[in-house]
């Protein structure tokens, strides 16, 4: 049952879910990605003022985060916060058939998982939190942050290291549900693992060096001369030695993936000269820092030799470095008796008519009940547990990534999923990926996400702030994990020993003399951007 306090906040959001709902969209019509989230970060700075918050904004020097804080006395400091990072490559519009955003490409930024939701659910427990403490006397801070580059993994290693996350008594992180049984539930034991990320890049500064003198050309670079292959072979041979030994980078269990994108910069303008800068991104996504380690290891040797044999030298940036997730039964009891006591998001017959618009739309025959079932079900999180554990090696302590689990080493944490809309396939197959990020988009079928979420988030908020006992249960279990706390003698330090990746060549809006436009042109066009461009702010 709901304290009086709890019944506040739940009265809250009731009374704002047309501003939530309104948020949410525009969140997801913005759909900047990674590191360039200008407009998404400046939305939530202002509205955190307005709601009264102090904000720092690019805060541990990053230009789209931020850290916020509003104090009503003395007392216990709880965290949440949000994310808001897009997807290059996944620009759907708010509809029901496939298309991009009103005068954007399909290669422009969208929201996947979505973010535009998980910022605003959060945002949503964060003032109905606000406003109980206000109306109750509860006394206490909340803390803010907004979390950019989430998909690279980029801002929590970073805020983690420069103790963002100290001092709180709890860490509230809510996610939309993306895979069963994780719907409608917390995270009992098996967190998230590490994650790591890097760019290495390739330069052919020094193109003279790779032939022997040749008295007969009468420039270094001449058509006829021998040339240096240049940065872009170096990238290609990094590229195809990596995907080639990927089966040896690490033994064939434990539920781990490496991917890479290649980032655009400095390629040759004439067909005599070799590509002075290329640049390729990789991800690696492994239960242990052991794995991670070992496949940097790899990659830093592929770097080597793809670099000495195209004349080249190559550099690595890191990108991110974040530790695998803590567990925390008290927090995980906490988010879930929130959870129960708000009850599983509801589609009403609006949103089916719609999902069955969608499933018309995408070749498939539309049902009386479109939704995934286990959508509006509740999972406890020991039996959750139980159905992941399933499919994974006994040894196996972490499974896929989120660097949520940054947060975790600071303070404990509960990591609970609310179900997003999702399409059930009655032919087997799985939906075109424009599906999933139209229900994400269109009001009616992602609010009842967002609503629930944002009530959750509000009661375990409060739970931490009214309960001492439920509070101190949750720190006692942290300092036990830990070995003693941070510094413990089981805890794991901070990784990040690297400045914000924010200078690389993200992808990212701009704006021109033809107006706002994705810095990718479009398969359209055959126009190239103005040289003259800036970032849209």
């Amino acid at each position: 049952m709901a304290t009086s306090a709890q019944a506040t906040a739940l009265a809250c959001l009731d009374g704002i879910q047309p501003l939530l709902s309104a948020w949410t969209r525009t969140i997801f019509d913005f759909g900047e990605t990674a590191w360039r989230e200008y407009q998404s970060a400046a939305w939530y700075v202002e509205r955190l003022r307005r709601e009264g918050f102090s904000v720092e904004e690019g805060s541990g020097g990053m230009p789209t985060a931020f850290c916020a804080h509003w104090t009503n006395g003395p007392g216990p400091t709880i965290g949440m916060y949000a994310e808001y990072d897009a997807v290059p490559g996944n620009c759907q519009d708010a509809a029901t058939i496939e298309r991009p955003r009103r005068g954007l490409s399909e290669h422009a930024g969208g929201h996947t998982d979505p973010h535009s939701g998980l910022g605003i659910s959060s945002l949503g427990g964060l003032l109905a939190t606000k406003a109980a403490m206000q109306h109750h006397g509860i006394s206490g801070t909340l803390r803010f942050t907004g979390e950019p580059a989430e998909k690279v993994r980029g801002s929590k290693p970073i805020h983690a290291a420069k103790g963002y996350y100290d001092g709180l008594a709890g860490m509230i992180s809510f996610h939309p549900f993306y895979m069963l049984p994780l719907c409608n539930t917390a995270r009992w034991d098996t967190h998230c693992g590490a994650a790591y990320a890097m760019i290495y890049r390739f330069i052919c500064d020094q193109p003279e060096r790779w032939a022997r003198a040749a008295g007969a050309a009468p420039i270094p670079q001449a058509h006829s001369a021998a040339r240096a292959p240049g940065a872009n072979d170096a990238l290609l041979m990094m590229y195809m030695a990596s995907k080639a030994l990927r089966d040896s980078m690490l033994p064939h269990q434990g539920g781990w993936s490496i991917s890479e994108a290649i980032l655009t910069a400095g390629q040759a303008t004439a067909d005599n000269l070799p590509a002075g800068l290329a640049e390729i991104q990789y991800m690696i996504r492994v239960p242990t820092l052991a794995m991670a380690e070992q496949v940097t290891a790899v990659l830093d040797r592929n770097a080597e030799a793809a670099a000495s044999m195209s004349g080249c030298r190559h550099e690595r940036y890191w990108v991110s470095k974040s530790r695998p997730g803590l567990a925390n039964h008290a927090m995980a009891e906490i988010a879930y008796e929130a959870l129960s006591t708000v009850g599983p998001p509801h589609w009403d017959e609006e949103a089916k008519a719609v999902a069955r618009e969608i499933q018309v739309n995408a070749g498939r025959m539309a049902s009386d009940e479109p939704f995934i079932e286990e959508l509006e079900r509740l999972i406890e999180p020991q039996a959750a547990e139980a159905i992941l554990r399933r499919d994974l090696p006994p040894s196996q302590v972490n499974s896929t990534s989120d660097d949520y689990t940054d947060m975790s080493w600071h303070t404990p944490t509960a990591r609970f999923y609310v179900a997003r809309p999702a399409l059930r396939s009655e032919t087997g197959y799985p939906y075109p990926s424009w599906v999933m990020n139209a229900l994400g988009g269109i009001s009616a079928t992602i609010d009842p996400m967002v609503i629930c979420a944002s009530k959750t988030v509000a009661l375990a908020a409060l739970r931490l702030l009214e309960d001492e006992t439920a509070r101190e249960a949750a720190m006692d279990e942290f300092v036990t994990r830990t070995g003693g706390g941070i510094g413990g003698s089981n805890w794991v330090a901070p990784l990040c020993d690297y400045e914000p990746p924010i200078g690389f060549r993200w992808p990212e809006y701009i704006t021109t003399p033809r107006g706002r436009d994705w810095w990718i042109p479009s398969s359209q066009s055959n126009q190239t951007h103005d040289q003259s461009t800036r970032r849209t702010p």
